[in-house]
């Protein structure tokens, strides 16, 4: 492995001269979502059941705009990407059919980020199954393999999708995500990893439904990691590895009694629905379900209503030809009735549920299945085909395995799969609450992961009062998810490869005033919970270059976007840069300059020059430019900077030895990190921390060290300009600190000596004076 960019030795991740890398990255971008050709956000119906007739070339974003977006998140401190991608943009147009012109596009892009150093791992991302079951991910195609009809999953609820919502500017706040418990989702899932026990007559081309999908899916991804490899100079350079589906989901199987929700089913929104009613809607039947809101303390049960598709059911007619994509289905798999009907699941000629426990055990063996029996054999069993079939192409990559969301991982330490040193546990993480109802409580929240672990007695005790509180649970929670990794995985590196903030809290009040206070505050103890819970990196959901604040990221409602055409781009610096050499002792601050010593080229297509890519940006202001006159003025009125403050933060970048912990004090403006270095670094090879300018002007900074020198200079290693502090400092345990200006949050940049800190204008609701340290 000598001579890789990244490595990965003792559980962390290591440079070429042995420095331990943090991996410090963000998701881009959520436009990979949905098609360009046409482009179709979820709240556009017209001509959506084309499937098989859509084009994802262009996203994310176009190829003459991606320095613009590349350099953007370099000066945000940002050295890795999670490159969101879908199956259906590889194979949308049917069963084998690939994409090359969005393949070039997509290695036109990752050879632009190899000018801005970017470690980039790739994302194939799905949601909720498709798009066409409330979600994103798999081609339209897959649901007619399984027999599905997704013309008529509005009529009987298999799937509530906002493109054929009654009315797409009403669609509830995150209820796409119960579509994970709806007819549609439920089965594909069902049939994805686990078709082979539970629906055996599910034959098509000769094969059980789960390997021709689980094939197809792989066979996409290992496509691209193909002609990555072709491409000659992406592979490793640029692209280190590849992480398992997004999210998976068990879909019904481990459900002891599909006549109930499970106790431990913690999300219920809207029309709830058990399995078993899910089943009878999709075959036509009215049934009425409970119905449940989210409050601040969980779900609760609001009423019943009635589902009624009036006949309609959620299955392909008995005569339908779906010939055009290729296939043979068997004439045991009877078009036009549930699948679960012909296995004996329920009798649909009195309407009774024969087999409440059918998805419990494993038909073969009889063995009882959990939740952790399904991650240790049916998503095991998924991940080995899909870890070796890139690494057929891609020799040495790092895999990241993401079991479902916020389950244990499989437990799979001391064996050859836990053995494999290049392996990556990569959880996701939200803060349920503050997603859900879209509101940042300072006064409580609840430990999710230790509800869900069974750590108390009563979920009553799971509530953590007062923000310290929240903020070192949301710590606690992270350590606990890695802590998992270590004892059930092995000795492996942990990203956080998911988690992030709404910014459309209280009913939009940050677009209408400019005050980003409640997000500020929600994103700093986000982060604050990832940089102390000893993670080896970890990459913020979301960067979308299409949002704006009337429809965020143009995805089923959500906004968790950092970027937004409303908003306004934090200042790169507080004050204008110099060109005089300034120098300290021990330190020495520099003036951005080239190896050769020249002063370094205008940064290619930032948001600081004026390029042909950002040239109407430029010549207009978000309140004025003809993009946004179309939409709600309340909205646009008053843009802020969309709590950049609390996002862009100082984190190292290498480190000569191994961190022992490292934080940001957002009240202070104070970064501290304590480390063990085996030996002192040499020269060309210090301990490197990326400190922006905005919260650390070079010539306010209070550096304090427990040994050695330090430098603070900004160049342009990797083409944009950006600030570090470079840190020669002897062996043992060494510890930093740098204090920068605290300002205002909201305000203009400029450093205000006066009493009162960030967190105290948040407790005080409003923006006062700040304190310069």
């Amino acid at each position: 492995m000598a001579g890789f960019r990244l490595t990965i030795e003792d559980g962390k991740f290591r440079d070429a001269h042995g420095r331990q890398v943090t991996l410090r990255g963000i998701n881009v971008a959520g436009d990979a979502k949905f098609p360009s050709e046409p482009n179709q956000p979820s709240h556009i119906v017209d001509d959506f059941f084309d499937g098989d007739n859509v084009k994802f070339t262009g996203r994310p974003f176009p190829k003459e705009e991606a320095h613009l977006h590349f350099s953007r998140l370099k000066r945000c401190g940002y050295n890795t990407i999670r490159y969101v991608f879908t199956w259906e943009a590889i194979e949308a147009a049917g069963p084998g059919i690939y994409d090359e012109e969005w393949i070039q596009h997509t290695i036109d892009i990752l050879r632009a980020a190899k000018d801005y150093g970017f470690y980039i791992f790739m994302d194939p991302h799905q949601d909720v199954w498709s798009r066409f079951s409330g979600g994103s991910g798999a081609p339209m195609w897959t649901l007619y393999a399984a027999g599905l009809n997704p013309q008529s999953f509005a009529a009987t609820e298999a799937a509530i999708v906002h493109n054929t919502y009654p009315e797409v500017e009403n669609f509830p706040k995150m209820i796409w995500s119960t579509n994970y418990y709806r007819l549609a989702a439920a089965t594909m899932f069902t049939l994805f990893f686990a078709g082979k026990e539970f629906a055996p007559k599910c034959i098509i081309n000769g094969i059980n439904i789960q390997d021709y999908l689980q094939g197809h899916f792989i066979g996409a991804c290992a496509h691209l990691a193909k002609r990555i490899h072709e491409a000659g100079d992406i592979e490793n350079d640029v692209v280190f590895g590849w992480e398992s589906l997004n999210e998976p989901n068990k879909g019904m199987t481990a459900y002891e009694d599909i006549s109930v929700i499970p106790k431990e089913q913690a999300l219920k929104k809207g029309t709830c629905p058990t399995i078993w009613q899910t089943i009878l809607t999709g075959s036509g039947r009215a049934v009425e379900v409970d119905t449940w809101d989210m409050g601040g303390m969980g779900p609760y049960k609001v009423g019943r209503s009635l589902i009624d598709p009036h006949g309609e059911i959620a299955w392909l007619p008995e005569a339908y030809d779906d010939s055009r994509y290729g296939w043979k289905r068997d004439p045991g798999w009877k078009l036009g009735e549930c699948i679960w009907a012909q296995h004996g699941v329920w009798d649909p000629s009195n309407d009774t549920l024969l087999k409440k426990d059918y998805f419990g055990k494993r038909p073969s063996n009889g063995d009882h299945i959990d939740y952790n029996y399904f991650t240790d054999n049916f998503f095991m069993d998924f991940f080995r085909l899909y870890r070796d079939s890139i690494r057929e192409h891609h020799k040495n990559a790092i895999i990241l395995l993401q079991g479902p969301t916020m389950e244990l991982p499989p437990k799979i330490k001391g064996t050859p799969d836990g053995d494999d040193p290049l392996i990556v546990y990569a959880p996701h993480w939200y803060d349920g609450i503050t997603l859900m109802t879209k509101k940042w409580n300072r006064t409580w929240n609840v430990d999710v992961l230790g509800v869900l672990r069974g750590r108390y007695w009563h979920p009553g005790f799971a509530i953590k009062v007062g923000e310290t509180a929240i903020r070192n649970c949301f710590r606690d929670q992270h350590a606990a998810m890695r802590q998992e990794g270590l004892d059930f995985i092995g000795n492996h590196p942990c990203i956080m490869t998911e988690f992030g903030i709404p910014y459309d809290m209280d009913d939009k009040y940050a677009y209408k005033t400019g005050d980003y206070a409640s997000q500020s505050a929600a994103m700093d103890a986000n982060h604050y919970g990832v940089e102390n819970a000893g993670l080896e990196g970890y990459t913020l959901w979301l960067y979308m270059t299409g949002n704006n604040h009337e429809r965020g990221d143009q995805w089923n409602g959500e906004d968790l976007s950092i970027f937004s055409v409303d908003d306004k781009l934090l200042p790169l610096s507080p004050i204008p840069r110099t060109p005089d050499l300034n120098q300290s002792t021990p330190s020495l601050l520099k003036t951005a300059t080239t190896a050769s010593g020249m002063q370094p080229k205008k940064e290619l297509d930032d948001d600081s020059s004026v390029t042909p890519a950002n040239l109407k940006r430029t010549l207009t202001t978000p309140s004025i430019s003809s993009e946004r006159a179309s939409r709600e003025p309340e909205l646009t009125a008053n843009p802020g900077y969309r709590a950049a403050e609390a996002y862009i933060r100082p984190a190292p970048i290498t480190t000569a030895g191994t961190i022992t912990n490292y934080t940001f004090d957002l009240r202070r403006y104070q970064f501290s990190m304590i480390i063990q270095a085996p030996s002192a670094p040499d020269v060309e090879n210090p301990t490197v921390v990326f400190l922006p300018e905005y919260h650390f002007p070079k010539d306010s900074c209070v550096v304090e060290t427990s040994s050695g020198k330090w430098e603070i200079s900004s160049d342009e290693d990797e083409t944009v300009l950006i600030q570090r502090l470079r840190w020669w400092h002897g062996d043992g345990e060494q510890k930093i600190t740098i204090t920068g200006v605290v300002k205002k949050v909201n305000g203009d940049g400029v450093p205000v000596a006066e009493d009162g800190g960030y967190y105290d204008q948040c407790n005080q609701g409003g923006w006062g004076n700040c304190l310069v340290m």
